[in-house]
């Protein structure tokens, strides 16, 4: 028919317009890759945060804004809202969004269309952004799987004290953190920013290592905190683009005094130009090697990992990640510690020493293997959490599960505490029946083997009897 001809005549020329969009967007990031080759030598020289000099013509300062704020420069996610369903997001700006007979969406993802035309990062598209006439983010994740920046995302209920307990780290530190207040004023983004290019899983680690020391010093802080690096990953997602973070100093969000940059009394800086032109950048060498001691010290996040990975990830081993027994504390300890053993042990951590209840903690989380077997396989990780936590908090008491006694009982140990322990468990009441089975040998073993604990997972296969070892444990 004439009308299904015309359109596959549209999407023909849809098609070599996008390839010609493909070579444009290419030789714009070559181009961009240039340009940072060209100035690395004036990146590396740091300029003096006591005397910046703000930039003065809007070429200078969107020229400031792309050296800082630098990923992916083929393509940048842009900020969408739907007023009628009141649902927001971001998208790859492409194109042919929505283009009929060529956009596809949401059946077939931005990644995998075959009719991509994704629009390059140019010193407009940052400029419409500025002046508010769209709200654009970035892809962290280079092609080549380095970042130019590292940022961290702090949203919880007590974000301010959060991100000031973080400042205080990087201070400890020495790196300069930039903090910027989110667009909905209700959390803050941390910023650091590369002196060259630096390879992500170096960059993250030094995230992570900054987050747990933090939480030795401040035990609010959520696990979650690891999950909320951008970015996100290692490796780049087969098919994807990483993930995304909004850039600051959006024309809207600014009239809010949102999107700025703040100091330690969450004040905006009165030139946010020459506070950004002032921030000293970090060098490689000091990446690597805080990441190289995070590793060596057991603190990239602190807790055990399965060998059961397979060695996906191979930076920590099980034997050396127990980072809640190799976390000195300075300053008084309580006399004793008391713990109800009841379904969980649950510890009343009143009056302990934040870096303590950090430990304790720690003691109920692990690395999530599948995390790294994702990671592996270039799938996104964007629901999966590094770490997870079976630690529960209910105002001073945190409960853990009950196979974490040993080990609490050998933390408190190690520091000399008494440790006082309420067991507050049934043993139940002996009922008149009687038992007229007969066990093999293999099950009499495990029988055996389980009456030598007083607490333990049974795993079996199917058919093997399983309740009547119950009935006779």
């Amino acid at each position: 028919m004439p009308g299904t001809e015309l359109e596959k005549l549209a999407s023909q020329i849809a098609r070599e317009e996008a390839r010609l969009r493909e070579i444009d967007a290419a030789q714009a990031a070559a181009t961009q890759r240039l340009e940072a080759l060209s100035a690395k030598p004036v990146m590396l020289q740091r300029p003096d945060p006591c005397d910046p000099v703000s930039p003065q013509t809007n070429a200078q300062k969107v020229a400031l804004f792309r050296s800082l704020f630098r990923g992916r420069a083929d393509v940048f996610p842009k900020h969408w809202q739907n007023p009628n369903k009141q649902t927001r997001g971001s998208a790859p700006a492409c194109a042919n969004e929505w283009v009929r007979g060529v956009c596809e969406k949401p059946r077939v993802k931005c990644g995998e269309c075959p009719n991509q035309a994704f629009i390059a990062v140019t010193d407009q598209v940052i400029i419409d952004h500025l002046r508010g006439r769209h709200i654009a983010g970035v892809y962290p994740l280079l092609d080549d799987e380095t970042c130019c920046f590292l940022a961290l995302d702090f949203d919880k209920a007590d974000w301010k004290n959060d991100v000031a307990a973080f400042r205080n780290t990087c201070t400890h530190f020495g790196l300069n953190a930039a903090v910027e207040r989110s667009r909905s004023g209700k959390g803050a983004h941390v910023w650091f920013f590369f002196a060259v290019p630096v390879p992500a899983n170096e960059a993250r680690t030094l995230g992570c290592y900054l987050i747990t020391e933090t939480m030795a010093h401040r035990d609010e802080l959520p696990m979650s905190s690891y999950d909320r690096l951008f970015p996100i990953q290692d490796t780049m997602p087969r098919g994807g683009f990483g993930n995304l973070i909004a850039l600051p100093l959006q024309y809207e969000a600014r009239q809010r005094n949102n999107t700025v940059f703040v100091d330690e009394s969450w004040d905006p800086y009165p030139d946010q130009w020459a506070y950004l032109a002032g921030l000293p950048r970090i060098d490689r060498s000091r990446v690597k090697e805080l990441a190289r001691d995070a590793i060596e010290r057991g603190k990239v996040v602190g807790v055990p990992i399965e060998h059961a990975t397979g060695g996906v990830r191979g930076q920590l081993r099980l034997e050396e990640a127990s980072g809640t027994r190799r976390f000195a504390i300075n300053g008084p300890l309580p006399p004793r510690v008391c713990a109800v053993l009841g379904a969980e042990v649950v510890v009343d951590v009143k009056g302990l020493p934040p870096v303590l209840i950090d430990q304790i903690k720690r003691l109920a989380a692990f690395e999530n293997p599948e995390f790294y077997k994702k990671q592996a396989m270039r799938l996104s990780t964007a629901l999966t959490p590094r770490v997870i936590s079976c630690a529960e908090e209910a105002g001073n008491r945190v409960g853990l599960p009950r196979g974490c006694l040993p080990a609490l009982e050998e933390l408190i140990d190690k520091h000399d505490i008494e440790f006082v322990v309420d067991d507050q468990r049934l043993d139940g009441e002996a009922i008149g029946v009687e038992f007229r089975g007969k066990l093999t040998a293999l099950q009499q073993q495990a029988v055996r083997a389980l009456l030598a604990h007083d607490i333990g997972v049974f795993v079996a296969p199917l058919a093997v009897g399983r309740r009547f070892w119950a009935r006779t444990w």
